[in-house]
């Protein structure tokens, strides 16, 4: 029939789940890396793994995949997340900041290891060309595992994780003249330096298109998406702006990843930066999974096994080589020795880069593919070994976390890990608090729902996210870990229930003090573990007689006194239905009141 679904069609997508819903939480309960997971079942359900063991018509065939590369394509996305996240993560203020690291650390990092790798490639028998290639290949390290391995281990805000994401992120921005090097020099395409400055004009041109256009688009389409209160259109969106500023950037002959970087840049500065964070991480882990699985799946197990010598003088010598030149020039920057090993270590094998830059230089004969088949392996390799020696590394150390950074200096996630109080809802009610807040200069968080409330105070310069405070995800996101305390001001009953629920589950040290709709709501409140719940009609009933006490007379420290000890005696009249609120210390001008009290 016509149109039919063929169940074919769906078998690499298939054996891919299988494996991140079989083999990957195995390795997790083991407290194996998951990138080794991938890695190690790519390789064993790849066309040079379990495949090549049995008949192709025997039930092995059904779990594994005869060809890698169709899914290549949407594996390389895992990248392009990853670096919109990271963009998310950062600012333009905040990447300003870093020029130094980015461009000193970085650049002096891929000179001097393309230049070293090149001449021993030189000197081995390769032409100029084939070594600088060779040497640019891989000179670059691999993004897609180190950050993910740094970020399992908590460690990208420590200076270690800072180091080698300056690094990462100058070897990104080098992707596409690199890449622009091959085109110049494929004679099949007549390149030449016409060619190199048409490319970087191009490339250039993009970026301010991208820069510009995306600073006057980007907040009032997300404005404009998030006032329907559509989670799928939101989701929609956010992956259109991923993808769609990747291609852009391709088209100039730019990376992907190094267009989404910059969308995540610009998004950063908007108030959805939070709430796209929580809409996007999920794709970004399954892709990067993807992206480990066909990596492992294109090792050639077969030229390993016939060549192990010189594919393991590759990877060792590689990781060797990065880490003696690396080392040194980390601290000539003013890196500490610890910090220096450590970046050395992790940026010491190669990167994803090289299997994009070796088969377009075998494509266009400037590279022999024998050679390239080499190389690959043993970059392949070097990749693989990269979180054992993460894992050694950075457990040598015993783990410790970094201290805390100086003022001034730049660390991964923001300002998040800053111990700030959460205002959930920015209404009446919310700005009043965060006013109080800011007065007694205590830093808040602010989150609400209505994009036209989080754009008017975004542009009061007020640090508020649009987002679902239900979602604990959303919660982590803005620094629930380390918050202050939580204030849910929200008027809906259900959702303020939901969201106390959450934060006791995660967070049962927080103070939290929730507004209520009346006694009953408040009473559910205190079963659910809030610090405080304060209804609306007490506290107007309360406000009242304090205005009305006072008009007549009575002294103002009596009536404060007399109102704070009314309020003590209904926390325990709702502690009397079955709900336990948390002792409070009795205050002292309460205690003063009750000692006038009885003497009068």
């Amino acid at each position: 029939m016509a149109g039919a679904i063929s169940p074919e069609s769906y078998k690499e997508a298939l054996v891919f789940l299988a494996t991140a819903g079989v083999i990957v939480p195995v390795f997790h309960r083991l407290r194996i890396s998951p990138v080794i997971g991938f890695l190690a079942a790519g390789v064993a359900i790849g066309p040079y793994g379990l495949h090549r063991l049995f008949p192709p018509d025997s039930w092995i065939g059904v779990i594994t995949l005869s060809e890698a590369e169709r899914v290549a394509p949407l594996a390389e996305l895992g990248v392009v997340f990853l670096l919109f996240m990271i963009g998310l993560e950062l600012s333009w203020e905040r990447l300003k900041l870093m020029r130094q690291r980015v461009f000193g650390l970085g650049s002096l990092q891929l000179l001097t290891a393309m230049a070293a790798i090149a001449g021993i490639a030189y000197a081995l028998g390769q032409s100029t060309v084939s070594a600088v290639i060779i040497g640019g290949a891989l000179a670059m390290s691999s993004t897609a595992i180190v950050i993910p391995t740094l970020a399992a281990r908590r460690r990208l805000a420590s200076p270690t994780g800072r180091g080698s994401f300056a690094v990462l992120l100058f070897q990104d921005l080098s992707v596409a003249p690199l890449l622009l090097m091959v085109a110049a020099l494929d004679d099949r395409a007549g390149g030449g330096l016409w060619t190199i400055l048409f490319a970087l004009g191009r490339a250039a041109l993009v970026l301010l298109v991208l820069v510009v256009g995306g600073r006057l688009l980007l907040r009032p389409m997300m404005r404009y998406v998030a006032g329907t209160r559509s989670p799928e259109l939101f989701m929609a969106v956010c992956l259109l702006v991923v993808v769609g500023t990747g291609l852009l950037a391709a088209l100039a002959g730019l990376s992907m990843a190094l267009g989404a970087f910059v969308a995540g840049l610009l998004l950063a500065e908007t108030e959805f930066r939070r709430e796209i964070e929580v809409m996007i991480d999920p794709f970004k882990g399954l892709l990067l999974g993807l992206f480990f699985v066909t990596m492992g799946a294109g090792l050639n197990v077969p030229l390993i096994l016939e060549r192990p010598l010189i594919v393991g003088a590759i990877a060792v010598g590689l990781i060797a080589l990065k880490v003696a030149l690396l080392y040194p020039i980390s601290r000539a920057v003013g890196l500490p020795g610890g910090v220096a090993r450590d970046v050395s270590l992790l940026l010491g094998p190669a990167g994803e880069f090289a299997f994009v830059l070796l088969p377009a230089a075998v494509a266009a004969q400037l590279v022999p593919g024998p050679v390239a088949q080499l190389v690959i392996a043993g970059a392949t390799m070097s990749m693989v070994a990269l979180p054992v020696i993460a894992a050694i590394g950075l457990r040598r150390r015993g783990g410790a976390r970094a201290p805390a950074p100086a003022p001034g200096t730049i660390e991964l996630p923001p300002e998040d890990r800053q111990a700030r109080v959460i205002v959930v809802g920015y209404g009446r009610v919310g700005v009043l608090i965060g006013d109080m807040l800011t007065r007694h200069q205590i830093p808040f968080l602010a989150i609400d729902t209505d994009p036209e409330v989080t754009a008017k105070a975004h542009g009061e310069k007020k640090p508020i996210y649009y987002g679902d405070a239900s979602r604990i995800e959303f919660l982590r996101r803005c620094g629930l870990a380390h918050a202050r305390a939580l204030v849910v001001t929200t008027d809906d009953s259900d959702a303020a229930e939901h969201i106390v629920r959450a934060v006791r589950k995660e967070r049962p040290d927080l103070t939290v003090v929730a507004r209520a709709r009346d006694a009953r709501h408040a009473a559910r409140l205190y079963a659910l573990g809030v610090t405080d719940a304060v209804p609306e009609t007490v506290e107007a009933s309360l406000q009242l007689s304090e205005a009305v006490l006072v008009d007549i007379g009575v002294p103002m420290g009596l009536v404060i006194a007399s109102i704070h000890e009314r309020r003590d005696e209904y926390r325990q009249e709702l502690s009397a239905t079955g709900a336990t609120p948390p002792p409070r210390a009795s205050r002292p001008a309460v205690r003063r009141f009750r000692q006038r009290r009885d003497t009068e």
